[in-house]
């Protein structure tokens, strides 16, 4: 089993940047897909990003592509999200999932795993 708790989460204004860490627990986090949701007020939860068990592939919602970066250190039981040009749409609980899968995985029903969610407020 892997418990994962979000940080990094906060407030800032349009076009700055937060580096989003989801620390896992267990032995067994390096055979894990991770990925990274989010939820605004009033949506539904949609993919952000996703990276494979040993970091070499990774995946973006199209909205993120090109701003976000998913990361890995399996070393620390550690996956971050680097997220610049931040816009006001990308205000959301932002949660970090795990699921024992070698691929990339980008439904959130192949996900195990939950994190509590860390907010991240962008104002224009």
């Amino acid at each position: 089993q892997v418990q994962v708790v979000e940080s990094g989460g906060g407030l800032v204004q349009a076009g700055g940047s937060l580096r989003l860490s989801c620390a896992a627990s267990g032995r067994t986090f390096s055979s894990y897909a991770m990925g990274w949701f989010r939820q605004a007020p009033g949506k539904e939860r949609e993919f952000v990003a996703a990276i494979s068990w040993s970091g070499a592939s990774t995946d973006y919602a199209d909205s993120v592509k090109g701003r976000f970066t998913i990361s890995r250190d399996n070393a620390k039981n550690t996956v971050y999200l680097q997220m610049n040009s931040l816009k006001p749409e990308d205000t959301a609980v932002y949660y970090c999932a795990a699921a024992p899968l070698i691929g990339l995985v980008v439904t959130a029903t192949s996900y195990d795993y939950w994190g509590q969610g860390t907010q991240v407020t962008v104002s224009s």
